[in-house]
């Protein structure tokens, strides 16, 4: 029989927690890391800078686009020191097209707050008071940089250990059991298998159970008890104005008091329907969260452009585009 533990509201029946399982399954599971890992270009850094830019990209942001998004930001900002003297336009610039633009702003506020108290602190309590720095962020720095035995939760950890355990799981109870399976002598290396795990194997929807180096501990074996929920994508349809003069483009600021992406550079949108016989010049798709986009741009001559700038293609890659308009100036090879 399975032994049972308590934890806080309810009774979870597990077969792993005994000390002899919890050694078997931290030693399959590195074993497998060891082996099958992907390579990655923060895997085996221990420089907390370029740890916390890479966790931070990697929140919402899919692994293939952080790959070379990270390399490109560690080349201009290539220090903590050399972040925190860097002006937010600048940042906000560099993280152009990755989304959620408050990641940007805190990683610039956290740098700030590093350089002003003389360097990192070591402890997985002390970063998470740093600005936009929460509980997981803070574990996986201090896990992977500094050897401290902080186990680490998120998206992929969360399902994990619900499969392992072959039902729901509150927040308190994935924090607890993550903790209880830590491997304290490699706490970096484990906390990266139990995410590689999630990542690679043990996939939403249909896990591939035959390729899971501790299948033999799991209740679900390919079940899923994770609740099914539909999402329904909506689908929109924007439109943008391109103004050229001479080699200059037209753009406009978004307000500072705005909740999306304050400050960010962006094409003036149409003033209202476009006539149906007006071809745009560029069509594509966009998605947002639960929204797909059909975004249409179309050419404007200079009057009647409302408040912006004329700003210089040599030089407009330097500024804080918003994803989509970066998005459209390289389709239209406006930019590299």
């Amino acid at each position: 029989m399975p032994r049972t533990l308590s934890y806080n509201s309810f009774t979870v029946a597990i077969t792993f927690l005994a000390a002899p399982a919890r050694r078997q399954f931290r030693a399959q599971l590195l074993g497998w890391f060891d082996r099958e890992k992907r390579s990655l270009p923060w895997r085996g850094e221990k420089d907390p800078y370029r740890i916390l830019v890479s966790e931070v990209m990697l929140q919402q942001t899919r692994v293939a686009v952080v790959v070379e998004r990270y390399q490109k930001f560690l080349r201009q900002f290539p220090d903590v020191s050399r972040l925190a003297r860097a002006k937010e336009a600048s940042v906000l610039a560099a993280w152009s097209g990755l989304g959620y633009y408050r990641r940007a702003r805190a990683l610039h506020a956290a740098a700030r707050h590093v350089q002003s108290n003389g360097g990192f602190p070591a402890s997985a309590t002390e970063l998470a008071q740093l600005p936009g720095i929460g509980r997981y962020t803070a574990a996986a720095v201090a896990s992977i940089a500094f050897d401290e035995p902080a186990a680490v939760v998120d998206g992929n950890v969360k399902r994990v250990l619900q499969r392992l355990c072959g039902r729901e799981l509150s927040s308190d109870d994935h924090w607890q059991m993550a903790q209880k399976l830590l491997e304290v002598r490699r706490p970096g290396d484990f906390n990266q298998a139990m995410m590689e795990l999630g990542a690679t194997v043990c996939l939403p929807g249909l896990p591939s159970c035959s390729r899971c180096p501790v299948v033999k501990f799991c209740a679900s074996r390919g079940t899923s008890n994770e609740k099914k929920a539909g999402v329904l994508r909506r689908k929109a349809t924007l439109s943008y104005l391109l103004a050229r003069r001479d080699n200059a483009i037209f753009l406009r600021r978004r307000p500072a008091n705005v909740s999306l992406m304050p400050g960010m550079w962006e094409l003036p949108p149409t003033p209202g329907p476009r006539p149906t016989k007006e071809i745009p010049l560029l069509n594509l798709r966009h998605s947002i969260t639960t929204t797909d986009y059909s975004i249409l741009v179309y050419v404007r001559g200079r009057k009647r452009l409302g408040e912006g700038a004329w700003c210089p293609l040599r030089t407009v890659g330097r500024l804080p585009l918003t994803g989509l308009t970066q998005k459209i100036l390289r389709r239209l090879e406006l930019i590299p």
